[in-house]
């Protein structure tokens, strides 16, 4: 019998990808989310031609059945995994989504699986990222790199990875005659970006095998050139050193990680506001996020768990 978490009990978090030719992913979304769904699993999976991608959250044994699940299935044997752990169940709900592509570039003649760039070990990383003739780039968007990257790292300061292949060609002449090594939260986003790279003509490309969260795992923080925390897509936020919950939160107005100066800031307002919109937010935005603020902690103070609007 499998055991269901309950929202309160910690859960094991799994982040999964897997770059494969899945001619028939169509047909993967229904039993896939059968299964998860049958042992209390949540998160969200995604599944195009390209192969797999996701985040899921459950009990041990739950999680371990998912991947034994999926690693089953053709083409998607040698899944990428990263697991670490959370307080509470970090979402609220299983979405099995068919897409275009598991992570979205939007240059489609890309083939990861063909062409991406050499795999670095967590380990060796360090070793690459800190030579003299090494650009270091971080392929996640401007938000996530807002409360931590590695020492050095260059930010494109893109809001959605369509952006990185335009910030690429326009800093060609800064690759040129380099190792270009790039990362991102769990490896998908920098593999994509070294099939990209190459594609170009480079041929130094390198990314983080198994993205921050690797590192994180594997580095200990005395080693360490990460500065300040990982940005996660649930409810945990960011993790440090040894995959712990960080203190980061998320302004539920504006969906923006904030670092413990930021929460500080007069601008700052749980549920309304926060430094980064508050300009954009007119006085009538913010008395209705007041009002949806005082709804999700009388839901709270009855008992009722987290509010989903939360």
């Amino acid at each position: 019998m499998t055991t269901l978490p309950a929202p309160s009990q910690p859960a094991r978090v799994a982040a999964l990808y897997r770059f494969a030719r899945l001619d028939a992913f169509e047909a993967l979304r229904a039993p896939l989310a059968a299964f998860c769904c049958g042992r209390g699993i949540k998160g969200t999976l995604l599944l195009a031609h390209e192969g797999i991608n996701g985040t899921v959250a459950g009990s041990d044994e739950a999680i371990a059945a998912l991947i034994e699940h999926i690693e089953a299935i053709d083409g998607l044997s040698g899944l990428e995994v990263k697991y670490s752990s959370a307080a509470a169940m970090p979402f609220h709900r299983m979405k099995v989504r068919l897409k275009r592509e598991i992570v979205t570039m939007g240059v489609e003649t890309i083939d990861p699986a063909a062409s991406a760039g050499t795999y670095v070990e967590a380990g060796d990383w360090n070793a690459l990222i800190s030579q003299a003739d090494t650009i270091v780039i971080d392929t996640r968007n401007a938000y996530e790199v807002s409360i931590g990257s590695f020492k050095g790292a260059v930010d494109p300061a893109t809001a959605s990875f369509r952006e990185f292949p335009a910030w690429v060609e326009a800093h060609r002449a800064d690759l040129e005659g380099r190792k270009v090594a790039m990362f991102c939260t769990g490896g998908i986003r920098c593999e994509k970006a070294t099939a990209y790279v190459k594609s170009l003509g480079f041929e130094d490309v390198f990314h983080l095998k198994g993205g921050i969260l690797k590192y994180l795992e594997e580095v200990p923080a005395e080693q360490s050139l990460w500065q300040g925390e990982c940005f996660v897509f649930d409810e945990r936020v960011s993790v440090s050193h040894g995959l712990t919950e960080g203190d980061a939160e998320l302004c539920r107005a504006c969906r923006h990680p904030l670092t413990a100066s930021e929460l500080a800031s007069p601008r700052y307002a749980a549920g309304v506001s926060c430094p980064h919109c508050f300009d954009a937010r007119s006085d009538e935005d913010r008395k209705r996020y007041a009002e949806r603020q005082r709804q999700v902690e009388l839901a709270q103070a009855r008992g009722r768990g987290p509010h989903i609007g939360s």
